[in-house]
């Protein structure tokens, strides 16, 4: 009876965190630093800033696989490329929807687009480099549609933007909700 009690508790845990494993899933594949995890949280308050350390990171990770290819007989090689490439793939994923929710809640990120747009020509580019194996073919095939589909919301965003802020410009020094106008903190 015990064993069966057992069973059903674990069956009942298990399928609790049922719904959080792709998230976790995701979040497992991809290598970051804790002061790049540190950036991106420290960024939260500022969209833009945010983009920036996104791009930042994944700049890392694309001269990371510069220097790979630049170094033939380095051990390791194949697997590397793959991290690296499974790594961008997701980070890339992150930032889009960062910047799908910075779209809808009308947050400005005119600045960095046109920074973005150019670095994802970049990023495309140096993700073909490598030559076809077998070992990373996947990560680079995810790693580039990430980057596509990054792309393509970059390129429609920036115009939609501009269109926004033209008639609705953003106010400086807004005083938070609550906060009295004058006082100090």
């Amino acid at each position: 009876m015990k064993v069966r009690t057992l069973v059903a508790i674990g069956m009942l845990l298990c399928g609790a965190h049922l719904s959080t494993l792709p998230a976790i899933a995701q979040r497992g594949a991809i290598r970051i630093s804790e002061p790049e995890e540190d950036s991106v949280r420290e960024a939260a308050i500022d969209p833009a800033g945010r983009v920036l350390v996104y791009q930042t990171i994944i700049e890392t990770r694309i001269r990371h696989i510069q220097d790979v290819l630049r170094d033939k007989r380095a051990q390791g090689r194949r697997e590397d490329l793959h991290q690296y490439m499974q790594d961008i793939a997701g980070l890339v994923t992150e930032l889009e929807d960062n910047m799908d929710d910075y779209d809808h809640a009308h947050r400005d990120l005119r600045k960095p687009l046109p920074k973005l747009s150019d670095a994802l020509e970049r990023w495309k580019s140096v993700l073909k480099q490598p030559p076809d194996d077998d070992a990373y073919n996947l990560a680079r095939k995810l790693a580039l549609e990430a980057v596509v589909d990054l792309q393509k919301e970059a390129t429609d965003l920036l115009p939609a933007q501009k269109a926004y802020f033209k008639d609705h410009s953003p106010v400086k020094d807004e005083p938070r909700e609550g906060a009295v106008v004058g006082a100090r903190e």
